[in-house]
């Protein structure tokens, strides 16, 4: 029911229940949850009544037991009155614990069930593990290697726990090789673009490089090095990242730019901003950086979103960018002025950069078309035009067919 609540009942999710318009399927579903809460309730609440009610009648009954046989073998002399009196409160003394046990006992069993859990989660084991001699890499110029890289996402029944499983058999997509033998190298300095059909395994290549997963196959580099014998520390301090949806936490505009190099100084962080072109819309704003972004930035336009993840890559100065569509959210002119920024940022540093616009990525250095998990075509802007496969394809795509519509 909780869980229910966070997805559904939050700022996007009540905001997309009432564009579609089913919020009485909403309401009914969460109150399907709010009444198996409320009957675990009850029938633990009455076993517990139970249990102590049958303790104090058992209590009850004994007590009078011994009364009324002690009070009648004291008047035919046979017992002291006194050993009655004693016998009746060494009863009382006896059931009292008794009936508090009755209490534990239900919540030891529901202690019992949450650790079950909590042990569940602690035995399961990360996908990505770190070797005990992982190394470090130099800090200087790194290049990027995809070697022969095959890859298929894990399937949901092993990555989830076990009291999930009826929740990881609705997922058998598992298993299906996602990239089939991806193999391209850029050298430090250089960008190259990944263009393609969506669902062709670009954003997958640019999760493979944070080791964000393994590759199942093949290897994947930075400055020569596998990542999979690098640590992770000099893995986030080489990468920096800008996926699509440019995620925010609920937190103010200073907190989630710290999140990239908390040690950046007050001047840092408006060096970054302007170089985003977003520092006069931020000092405009009555709390400036303080100002609390909202639910995954929802208090922001798409653009400036998207513009505030970059300012954030910008302020961790990666040696290696991944852009992930990192402009798609951006109208003509923010987008121009968000391309000059990068273009700046990105001098003398390593670029994978994903797009469908194909017009953010004439000047890579290497264009790589991926379909269906492999690189069809690569070279250059000019030289892909004019061989005419895919990528021209796509570029006529974006680019003639509006002119034809007029």
């Amino acid at each position: 029911m909780g869980t229910q609540m966070t997805e559904r009942f939050s700022a996007p999710g009540a905001t997309l229940v009432k564009l579609f318009g089913r919020p009485a399927h909403e309401s009914s579903e969460f109150a399907v949850r709010a009444r198996r809460v409320r009957d675990i309730g009850v029938r633990t609440a009455v076993t517990q009544a139970v249990f102590v009610t049958a303790l104090t009648l058992v209590s009850a009954l004994a007590l009078a037991l011994v009364y009324g046989l002690g009070g009648f073998y004291a008047l035919r002399g046979e017992l002291d009155a006194g050993s009655v009196v004693a016998l009746a409160l060494l009863l009382t003394r006896l059931y009292s614990p008794l009936t508090a046990l009755a209490s534990a006992r239900v919540d030891v069993m529901s202690a019992l069930v949450s650790f079950e859990r909590v042990f569940e989660v602690l035995d399961l084991k990360p996908l990505i593990q770190e070797k005990p001699d992982a190394q470090a890499l130099p800090d200087a110029p790194t290049s990027v290697e995809f070697d022969q890289v095959r890859f298929a996402y894990p399937s949901a029944d092993k990555v989830s726990l076990a009291s999930l499983e009826e929740v990881a058999t609705l997922d058998s997509r598992g298993g299906v090789e996602v990239l089939k033998g991806i193999s391209f190298r850029a050298e430090p300095g250089q960008m190259v673009a990944l263009v393609g059909s969506s669902g062709a395994g670009k954003s997958t290549i640019a999760q493979l490089l944070p080791r964000l997963y393994d590759v199942d196959e093949g290897a994947v580099r930075l400055g020569g090095v596998d990542v999979r014998d690098l640590t992770a520390d000099s893995i986030r301090d080489t990468l920096g990242m800008v996926t699509q949806d440019g995620h925010l936490f609920h937190d103010s505009i200073r907190a989630n730019l710290l999140l990239a190099r908390p040690e950046a100084t007050e001047e840092e962080i408006w060096d970054s901003l302007r170089r985003a072109r977003l520092a006069d819309l931020i000092e405009s704003l009555p709390d400036g950086l303080d100002t609390v972004v909202g639910e995954r930035g929802y208090r922001l336009s798409g653009g400036e979103r998207q513009r505030l993840t970059i300012a954030r890559l910008l302020l961790a100065r990666p040696r290696v960018v991944i852009l992930d569509e990192a402009t798609a959210h951006l109208d003509s002119t923010s987008e121009a002025a968000v391309q000059e920024a990068l273009a700046e940022a990105l001098d003398g540093r390593t670029a994978i950069v994903i797009a469908h616009r194909l017009s953010t990525i004439r000047a890579a250095d290497l264009i790589l078309v991926v379909e269906d998990g492999r690189v069809v075509e690569q070279g250059t802007h000019a030289t892909l035009l004019a061989e005419g496969g895919r990528y021209a394809e796509l570029h006529s795509t974006q680019f003639d067919a509006p002119a034809i519509a007029a």
